[in-house]
């Protein structure tokens, strides 16, 4: 199972709440209904550990994919066009990880 971290920070003049609300009710029930995601969760950064230092990313995704192939068809859909659109327009240069348990 491939797992994609996705890290990134909102864009400056982004509102936070917005943000969170539009992930709630979109991001998380769109891409999480997947039939290649088998579990997506997106994460509020606290800060690191044993530190008073902020987190350099606000936000990270985690999305297990069950099947790349189907995954890479999934998101080409009309609905996962647009929230990829509405995403990157909160999102300021998101970094996508690809990665793979041990």
């Amino acid at each position: 199972m491939t797992t994609l971290v996705v890290l990134f920070n909102l864009k400056s003049d982004t509102d936070h709440a917005a943000y969170e609300q539009w992930a709630k009710t979109t991001d998380i029930p769109t891409a999480g209904g997947l039939a290649s995601v088998d579990r997506f969760e997106v994460l509020k950064a606290q800060g690191l550990l044993m530190s008073d230092s902020p987190s350099p990313y606000q936000y990270v995704e985690l999305i297990e994919v069950n099947d790349m192939q189907q995954f890479g068809q999934d998101v080409q859909s009309d609905v996962m066009q647009k929230v990829a659109a509405q995403f990157q327009r909160f999102a300021d240069n998101p970094l996508f990880i690809l990665t793979q348990a041990l």
